[in-house]
């Protein structure tokens, strides 16, 4: 899978300016005041999160996995904190048809070792029927535990597309904090550096500076789709974000042998 430009050039449009060290380093300094801003006002959110009241809820609905039905307790895996990303689905779309964020947020955490560390479990759960979700969760090779929890209520089933912690006391469970759209970011290590470079994420809603080309860029001979949030989900042989009968879920494009899947995505069930 080719994912940079085969010709790269010295002379990019709308580069940054070139200045001597020491301007570069005053200009660093003056930002990191903004930043270090925001990582304090971060940390009191996360305290004010911490602080939130929770709800109490039955721990022994079932949802059902690789065994079969077992009790949302049993996902704790003995240990006191759960975090789960509950996964949009689409019944009897193909598998690189599914949700272009939710993938990719669940890509995201295939091990979860430091949170077990921290006595913190992790599991996927989504509403799909178990027959298609093992299907889906083989062919894109995720590690971690998924469910499906069709037909059960929130807040372990419902709407889809957040994540959510959960703490276990004994046999009691409590539903503590939940995001959804952007704050399902925290999970995407790779949103953050694209976000540290001087092209960004190459999406539309993004604020550059006059001039500078955007990664995946319509008039690079890229499709529209390149510059849309999720742009990361699909994309041909060459790494261009598509939707078409060419893409592949991103990841899959390093292992050996790997082909376009033949089959539409999204549109063929929407």
């Amino acid at each position: 899978m080719t994912t940079t430009p085969g010709n790269t050039s010295s002379d990019l449009p709308g580069k940054p300016p070139v200045v001597d060290l020491a301007t570069w380093q005053a200009a660093r300094e003056e930002l990191l005041v903004r930043e270090k801003a925001h990582t304090h006002e971060g940390d009191a959110i996360a305290a004010a999160r911490r602080r939130l009241p929770m709800v109490e809820f039955d721990g022994t609905v079932e949802v059902v996995g690789p065994d079969g039905p077992v009790p949302f307790l049993d996902l704790f895996q003995g240990r006191d904190e759960l975090v789960v990303y509950q996964h949009m689905w689409y019944d009897g779309a193909p598998h690189q048809g599914q949700c272009e964020g939710c993938t990719t947020t669940a890509w995201h955490v295939k091990d979860a070792v430091y949170l077990n560390a921290r006595g913190v479990s992790f599991a996927v759960l989504t509403t799909g029927p178990w027959e298609e979700v093992a299907a889906y969760v083989e062919f894109m090779g995720y590690t971690q535990p998924w469910y499906s929890v069709r037909g059960v209520e929130a807040p372990v089933g419902g709407e889809m597309g957040y994540l959510v912690s959960f703490l276990r006391d004994g046999d009691r469970v409590f539903l503590t904090y939940a995001t959804t759209g952007r704050g399902n970011e925290r999970v995407n290590g790779s949103l953050g550096l694209l976000d540290m470079t001087p092209y960004g994420r190459g999406e539309a809603w993004e604020d550059n500076p006059e001039g500078r080309p955007v990664i995946g860029d319509v008039r690079e001979g890229y499709p529209a789709e390149s510059r849309q949030a999720c742009w990361y989900w699909r994309s041909d042989a060459d790494g261009r974000a598509t939707w078409g009968p060419t893409s592949r879920p991103v990841p899959q494009w390093t292992r050996p042998g790997a082909t376009p899947v033949e089959t539409l995505g999204r549109d063929s069930h929407q």
